[in-house]
This record gives C-alpha cells, sequence and structure tokens, in this order.
C-alpha cells in the first residue's frame, strides 16, 4: 500500500503515542501539532496527504472540527476520530465535512482501510487541492463572522440573487467565492465584473456583449459577461457605481434571465447566479434617486452584511498568522511570527483599511524583518498616521479649497500606485467622480493636472 504523509493534530501526547506506534510501523510518515498550532502555516511549508484529528479534545481553534476544515478549505483530506466512541460525534463530524470519522480509536484495520481508500482518490484531491491553493480564504474565529458564514453556506444552494454590503477591504469578493464554492455551480465559473471600472459607454458590451458590426471597432461576435458566466455565477462588483440607464437593463436579465447582445436580433437565454457588492448603503441612495428601487429590491433578496475588522477584533491575530503563512518565503527558515507588543498594536489599531490593510501591514513587516520574531516596530502603525498629521498642519495651510481637493486626489492616487477604484473608495467618493475631476484637471491646463497626478 501506498505510505502516507500525515500530520496529527493532537494535544494529548498519549494520544499521539497510540497513533503513531502503528502508523510509523506501517510506514507512514508523521508531523504533530497541537490544536493551537499554525497548521495552515505548517501545510504551506511541508504539505502533506491527509490529517488525522480526534472530535472533542483540546483547547485551541483547531479543536473546533469545522473550524479546522474551514481554515484549511477543505484542501487536505481529514480523517476524524470520535475519542469517546460516540457514534453521534462520527455523524457531526462526517456533516462538518470530515472525509470519514472512526467511531473506534484502537482499531487499526478500521484506520489502515480509511487511509488506504484516502490515498486511491489522492490524484483527484491533489487536483482539488492545486485548484483551490490560489484562492483567498476566509479565516476567522470571531463568533459574527461565523454567523455570517453558516448564513452564506444556507443562501449557497440557492439560485438567488445575493447582495453583499460591506467597508472597502473587508473581503466581500472572498465571500462570493465562498458562496459559489459551496453552491451546485463550484464547478461552473466564476465571472467578475467591476463595475466602477468602465466607463458607462464600455459597460453595456461588456456585460451583454456584441454582434460583429454593432458598432464602429466591433469586428467580430463577443460574448458579454452573462453568457460567459452561463451556468455559474456572475459577481458585479461595486455594483452602486453602474449607470442609471444601464440598471433598467441589468433588472430585465434578472427577470428574464435572457441577455440581448448589442446588435443582435434575437434574446439569449442565460442561467446565471448573480451576486452584488458594494460598498456603499443602497437603500440611502435609493432614497436620493442613484440607484434604482425596483432593481435594489431584486438585489437583496438575500442581503449579507460583511463587518469591518474593528468589529471583529478576534479575527485579528488568527488573520496576521494566515497572511505570515501566505507571504513569508517557501524555504527551511522558521515561520515568523508578531511578538506580544506587535499582536497588541494589531489590536489596538482602527484598520479603516480593514482586512486588505492587515494583509500589506503583514507583507511590509516580512519584507522589513532581521530575524524570525517581527516587533512593533516594524508595523509602522503610528508612523504613517504621524506623517499625514503634520503633511496637514504644514504643507497645506494658504491652499484654496480647489488646489487642495486636487492635491489630495493626486497623493491619494501616487499612494494606491494609480488604482482608480482604491482612491475612490479612500476618498469616500464614487470612480464616475473621479472620473470626472480628473477630466476637469486636465481641461484646466497642466498645472491642474499635475496637481492631481497623471490620472
Amino acid at each position: 500500500m501506498e505510505k502516507a504523509s500525515i500530520m496529527i493534530v493532537e494535544d494529548q501526547r498519549s494520544i499521539y503515542d497510540r497513533f503513531a506506534a502503528y502508523l510509523i510501523q506501517s510506514g507512514h510518515e508523521l508531523t504533530r501539532m497541537p490544536t493551537n498550532g499554525n497548521v495552515v502555516g505548517r501545510l504551506r511549508q511541508s504539505g502533506c496527504d491527509l490529517i488525522l484529528t480526534t472530535v472533542g479534545r483540546g483547547t485551541g481553534p483547531h479543536d473546533d472540527l469545522r473550524g479546522l476544515l474551514e481554515m484549511i478549505e477543505h484542501a487536505v483530506p481529514v480523517i476524524a476520530v470520535a475519542e469517546s466512541g460516540s457514534v453521534r460525534q462520527a455523524v457531526d463530524a462526517v456533516h462538518a465535512g470530515a472525509t470519514d470519522c472512526l467511531c473506534v480509536s484502537d482499531d487499526n484495520d478500521l484506520l489502515e482501510k480509511s487511509i488506504e481508500n484516502i490515498l486511491k482518490n489522492k490524484l483527484n484531491t491533489d487536483n482539488k487541492t492545486s485548484k483551490k491553493a490560489s484562492r483567498p480564504s476566509l479565516v476567522c474565529t470571531s463568533p459574527v463572522m461565523h454567523q455570517l458564514l453558516e448564513m452564506a453556506k444556507r443562501v449557497a444552494p440557492s439560485a438567488a440573487t445575493v447582495l453583499i454590503q460591506g467597508e472597502s477591504g473587508t473581503g466581500k469578493e472572498v465571500l462570493t467565492r465562498y458562496i459559489h464554492d459551496h453552491s451546485g455551480r463550484r464547478d461552473q465559473p466564476l465571472v467578475a465584473m467591476n463595475c466602477a471600472a468602465l466607463p458607462d459607454n464600455l459597460a453595456e458590451s461588456e456585460l451583454f456583449g456584441y454582434e460583429r458590426g454593432a458598432f464602429t471597432g466591433a469586428v467580430q461576435r463577443r460574448q458579454g459577461k452573462f453568457e460567459l458566466a452561463h451556468r455559474g455565477t456572475l459577481l458585479l462588483d461595486e455594483i452602486s457605481e453602474m449607470a442609471f440607464a444601464l440598471q433598467a437593463k441589468l433588472l430585465r436579465v434578472l427577470q428574464e434571465s435572457e441577455v440581448d447582445r448589442i446588435g443582435g436580433k434575437h434574446p439569449i437565454s442565460v442561467d446565471v447566479r448573480v451576486i452584488a457588492t458594494t460598498n456603499r448603503d443602497l437603500g440611502q441612495m435609493v432614497k436620493q434617486g442613484q440607484f434604482r428601487q425596483d432593481l435594489y429590491y431584486r438585489l437583496r433578496i438575500l442581503p449579507l452584511h460583511l463587518p469591518s475588522l474593528r468589529e471583529r477584533p478576534e479575527d485579528i491575530s488568527v488573520l496576521a498568522a494566515h497572511f505570515i503563512s501566505k507571504h513569508c518565503p517557501d524555504d527551511d527558515q522558521p515561520i515568523p511570527c508578531f511578538d506580544a507588543q506587535a499582536i497588541a498594536a494589531l489590536q489596538q489599531w482602527h484598520w479603516p483599511g480593514n482586512v486588505r490593510e492587515l494583509e500589506n501591514c503583514v507583507q511590509r513587516a516580512l519584507l522589513l524583518r532581521n530575524g524570525p520574531c517581527m516587533g512593533r516596530a516594524l508595523l509602522m502603525l503610528e508612523d504613517h498616521g504621524h506623517e499625514t498629521r503634520q503633511g496637514v498642519e504644514t504643507d497645506w495651510v494658504g491652499m484654496t479649497v480647489r488646489e487642495m481637493e486636487a492635491r489630495l486626489i493626486g497623493q491619494t492616487l501616487q499612494h494606491v500606485n494609480e488604482n482608480r477604484t482604491h482612491a475612490a473608495e479612500m476618498l469616500g467618493i464614487s470612480i464616475r467622480t473621479l472620473r470626472n475631476k480628473l477630466r476637469e484637471y486636465r481641461e484646466q491646463g497642466e498645472a491642474g493636472y499635475t496637481a492631481a497626478g497623471n490620472g
């Protein structure tokens, strides 16, 4: 029989030794991890064929079998052993997503058979693992996030539209992927369109496609996002920035399940599950006449709110550990970690950029570190705020409001490497407003254009 590389996630040495006595004799390679260990980091560094863990023991975050499975994104098969021999525990473990669960902890024949069955499916498992490896993950321990993920799982099998609302950087696209992966459409495409990234005159052709000769430059037929997402999921990111006229056409597609290509003569039927995201209050936009009320209610059949990082401080340390595992070099060096002062600073920071800002912070610390232990100074949180305050107090005094606006936009664009979507989010304006202001600066001449950056 093929030999396996097995990670045993277990706190009690006596239980580990009992498994190890048999598995090592059978030729398997073992790694032991405590339930509060960095399982994801070890998987990324060394990998394994399967994980063996007991149910109902330990004190760490991975003692929760469901939490462990979500942490590793089901990328590695997991055998759970109901140490008490409880059939109920075994059933619950399988429902949680364990590949197999054994009720009798000392039956070596059952354990070997389970390992053999998993290794027989290794090729298929490896394909799934490599497919998931490049996907971002929703790492969390907070009750509010576990409630959200439970709700997401419940709505995933439905074909109804989902509206995800939350601040910039909270992980709305990651939650979209989570819903898609837990739906019956998981093996079909997930297609994304950023509604703020395209000018109004291009958004319609991008969304619905066009026929050859439909307009100047349409030299061949092109499928739109809806057709590309047929039988799968379509993510409409920043739906709040969609032009009012295009909103009416989107509403028709959602109602009729068919699209009309620009220049087309016949509608095309599509089977698409739509997930829309926004960092703005769509209900308030409806009241202000900035968003169609009928489309708003059509989108929010299944509304989900993704909390900010400030609302779930319990997740900060586990997210930091996750990003360390994600971004640290693939070498034989010890996995880096933050010291107690750095962890305290991370917990106290208000994270206006949410999870995206935290990931950037971890990446910066990894690049600047001199050893495996990373201190508070590497976070550079206070220094960034101090520089901003000094800039406001000295450089901007005496400028007109319009000059300040131009400089602020220019500096923000420079800060985000000319990414207009991120700049608009930081400035609290729509991407359309940002484009219009940049156009104004260019029309005013070189001085105004330079002040606002080369947008």
